[in-house]
């Protein structure tokens, strides 16, 4: 038994990004288990560190997963070009998918099960709802296997992404709509305001009732942006609008999302323009290269130590 452990213990298992994690090494899901018991345990579902990378608005599908209550975003699905598709944030019951009596068919982003790809199960959930005989909820209780990912069946150059006040679009495709407004009416309570902002990409402002904030979900590779954000916050470059301050990250689904607090009032409007600056300037960071000033890798480091892993 000895034997066959440390056997085991020694094999390196690689990870998505080129590295390699030992068995006793936190698992790169973020769990905070090792991950000898978490993905790297025998009969573990695999983990799939970025899902969504090689489609159409990466940043935004990310965002509709982890940050934003109700958005919608039409898909075009290879060989069901006639069928009308939606991709949503949430549908009814968190579920993975339903074939509508409408003949629609939609999938939701977030869902109550967790395999490790979510890709392959939008995916697989999809093409469940789209062969459907008669309408109904697709569930899945346990991982699809094998199969198509998103970035097989997703015929779209780009995904347009619509945030709504609230889950009216539920029943939009609906003409009976009898007994339906209580449930409707405690999800749209639930769901805190939200807006896209238009001149920047996947930057999303919220309000949560005590606070505003700034959620921006960023492609650029984590080190790169980790030491782009430390040039900008040593010249407080990184402050929005007056009374906004820069809190920290997010990590989700492989890519980082900044987030900043902003004053009550503010309102996503206020930040159209001071984003499309930050933008400018973040890229100007991003090519000067990786050295730093004493200064700037402090602030890198505190930087660092304020991220949250949410996937």
């Amino acid at each position: 038994m000895a034997k066959k452990s440390r056997n085991r213990v020694e094999e390196p298992l690689p990870l998505y990004d080129g590295k390699v994690v030992g068995p006793r090494e936190p698992c790169p899901c973020g769990s905070g288990k090792r991950y000898k018991v978490c993905h790297g345990a025998p009969g573990a579902r695999t983990f799939v560190k970025r899902p969504f990378e090689g489609l159409p608005n990466e940043c935004d599908l990310i965002a509709m997963r982890e940050l934003v209550p109700a958005a919608t975003a039409p898909l075009t699905i290879k060989g069901y070009e006639e069928r009308t598709v939606l991709l949503a944030s949430l549908l009814p019951l968190a579920a993975p998918a339903m074939a509508r009596d409408s003949g629609q068919v939609w999938a939701g982003l977030q869902v109550q099960h967790g395999f490790g790809d979510p890709s392959r199960e939008i995916a697989a959930a999809l093409l469940t709802a789209l062969d459907a005989p008669e309408s109904g909820i697709v569930g899945m209780l346990e991982a699809p296997g094998p199969g198509p990912r998103l970035q097989d069946l997703v015929v779209n150059d780009t995904i347009d992404v619509t945030v709504h006040e609230g889950f009216d679009f539920w029943i939009s495709d609906i003409d009976n709509r009898d007994g339906l407004e209580d449930a409707l009416q405690q999800a749209n309570d639930a769901a805190s305001p939200t807006t896209r902002l238009s001149s920047v990409e996947a930057a999303y402002w919220t309000n949560v009732g005590t606070k505003e904030h700034l959620r921006w979900v960023m492609p650029e590779p984590e080190d790169d942006l980790l030491t782009a954000l430390a040039r900008l916050h040593v010249t407080g470059a990184d402050v929005l609008v007056p009374g906004a301050r820069f809190v920290g990250m997010f990590r989700a689904l492989g890519l980082l999302a900044p987030v900043w607090d902003l004053p009550l009032g503010t309102g996503a409007e206020a930040l159209e323009e001071p984003a499309a600056a930050f933008k400018a300037a973040l890229d100007e960071a991003l090519a000067v290269g990786p050295e730093l000033t004493p200064e700037e890798r402090s602030a890198r480091a505190g930087l660092a130590n304020r991220q949250v892993t949410i996937r």
